[in-house]
């Protein structure tokens, strides 16, 4: 049985494949489940067809030399875990059409060469011409956390200059439509989101209306010394929302009361927030506008 060579991530094509096996070993690693067809041209090792990057080269290759990732595609590969994985996007340009295949979405426009860059052998648009395209096209949640995950890839020091750069992708579009949806989410990621629940959770905040909460507020004992960091925080008023993700939160219960009853003892009200108030937000909006009129905010 002869060797299959060293493949882009699992992926190989027939032309590559037929300068190193025989058409009966090419057959053969068929026949046997070593090599499984993604289109006539492009075949893919079967125990790596479900990883991400071997469906982004499978489609690369698929759709030819002048395709790259772009969108959520091009977002995962950057490191953002709340950008989609599937279907792989892949950008062409305008002249160049291709087919449909199942898993896989050709979106046709124009880009610059200096746009595009290579990560782990692959080609794919820049972080910034990513993250303009989901924040103004892909869904509310999506983008904002994708904004956030991006923003965390920087430096304290580097995220006004990203920021600033997407914002000129933004304006800079061709296509207009969701330019407002796209500055505005912007505008709202931080980069302190520890998960996307986080970024969904300051959006729902957002979207009732409510005063911008600071982010990862940390408070200090007499010292000066880090002894909590909350979620979300008013510190005028005092008031802040814990966010209980279950991994995060998981066998903690106790200490979290705790944590709590010591946080009112120094003046805080402390609503916890869990999944359920992501999907329905009434309850948390209503204990958040409850917890300002307590302390002389008119709701």
């Amino acid at each position: 049985m002869e060797p299959l060579p060293k493949g882009l991530h699992g992926v190989h094509t027939r032309a590559q494949l037929s300068r190193v096996l025989s058409p009966y070993a090419l057959r053969r690693a068929l026949r046997d489940r070593r090599l499984s067809s993604f289109s006539r041209e492009v075949l893919v090792e079967p125990d790596r067809e479900t990883e991400f990057r071997t469906r982004a080269a499978a489609a690369l290759l698929f759709a030819g030399p002048h395709a790259v990732l772009a969108g959520h595609s091009a977002l995962a590969m950057h490191g953002c875990s709340a950008a989609d994985t599937a279907p792989i996007h892949v950008l062409l340009p305008y002249h160049r059409k291709l087919r449909r295949r199942p898993g896989v979405v050709v979106h046709n426009g124009r880009f610059e060469e200096s746009d595009v860059l290579e990560l782990h052998g692959l080609h794919l648009l820049a972080l910034d011409v990513a993250l303009a395209e989901v924040l103004c096209r892909g869904s509310r949640r999506a983008g904002i956390a994708c904004a956030d995950q991006a923003l965390a890839l920087h430096s304290k020091q580097e995220r006004a200059e990203f920021r600033a750069w997407t914002e000129h992708r933004i304006r800079s579009r061709p296509d207009s439509r969701g330019r407002r949806q796209g500055l505005a989410l912007l505008d709202q990621a931080t980069g302190l989101a520890e998960s996307p629940a986080e970024s969904w959770m300051l959006l729902a905040l957002a979207d009732a209306g409510l005063p911008v909460p600071v982010p990862q507020f940390t408070i200090f004992d007499l010292a000066g010394n880090e002894i909590y960091r909350l979620d979300f925080a008013w510190p005028e008023l005092r008031v802040a929302v814990e966010y209980d993700g279950y991994v995060a939160h998981e066998g903690r219960q106790g200490y979290d009361t705790a944590r709590d009853e010591d946080l009112r003892r120094r003046g805080w009200t402390v609503i916890r927030a869990d999944a359920d108030d992501l999907r329905e937000p009434a309850r948390l909006i209503a204990a958040i506008n409850s917890a300002f009129r307590a302390r002389g905010l008119a709701a």
